[in-house]
């Protein structure tokens, strides 16, 4: 793969799924999702290398058969973060952008804005957050909150309502924003990540970024005036038009 002074986007794929069985191959449009999602970012940002690390074969193929590269990676791995550090083992990447593969609506503003923060000073890693609008949203769990320092780096993230408005019993405030599910990372954090043990800040939580945080690393964080559509469940995926 030729050299390329932009980061390097690699983005997870495995099959399994709880909520959606298959869901990275369900129909989107008159395509498998991850076809899709390939196809949006080839799109949207031409200049950036694209790689996925997959599972397994079943994955693999929709996508070799359009021309993006594959690596396979262990389909035991316990996070995306974990199957981006064993790729890249292979790749030998100093930035690396992890994109999900279930968000087939992802824009350019998105990639610029997390190299942006990637390259914030003091930064181990990078991800995105915009601000809630709607309180039911900033009460549902599966919508992730994150808190900022003034220098615009995360203090936690929590499927909870954090900041919490005691005045205002929990609602949405200035400062409330939603994690957005994309990260950047410099290497050497990569091949640090993939040795620390599951934090259990993250095991209570079920988010892998925690374990960054338990173990002192600096996330940086920019924020975007727009959210993404990641799919989560198939009402997820009727909801969207690919027209």
């Amino acid at each position: 793969m030729s050299k390329n002074p932009t980061p390097t986007i690699v983005v997870p794929a495995r099959l399994a799924s709880s909520r959606f069985p298959k869901k990275l191959l369900a129909d989107a449009g008159g395509m498998p999702l991850i076809l899709r999602t390939a196809n949006r970012l080839r799109n949207q940002v031409p200049e950036y290398d694209l790689v996925f690390a997959v599972d397994g074969e079943e994955i693999a193929q929709p996508l070799k058969q359009e021309g993006f590269t594959c690596i396979f990676t262990d389909p035991d791995l316990a996070s995306g973060t974990d199957r981006v550090a064993q790729a890249n083992k292979i790749l030998q990447r100093d930035e690396i952008l992890n994109v999900q593969a279930d968000e087939p609506m992802v824009m350019r503003e998105h990639i610029l804005a997390l190299d942006k923060a990637l390259k914030r000073k003091g930064a181990d890693l990078a991800t995105l957050a915009a601000p809630f609008e709607k309180n039911e949203d900033f009460q549902d769990p599966n919508q992730v909150k994150v808190v900022l320092s003034l220098s615009g780096f995360a203090l936690f993230f929590s499927r909870a309502q954090i900041p919490y408005d005691r005045e205002h019993a929990g609602v949405v405030g200035h400062n409330c924003y939603k994690h957005l599910g994309m990260y950047g990372y410099r290497g050497e954090f990569l091949n640090e990540f993939a040795s620390l043990p599951l934090g259990c800040l993250e095991g209570l939580e079920k988010l892998e970024q925690l374990r960054a945080l338990e173990n002192g690393k600096h996330i940086s964080v920019e924020i975007v005036k727009n959210g993404t559509c990641g799919v989560d469940t198939p009402q997820d995926l009727a909801g969207l038009s690919f027209t």
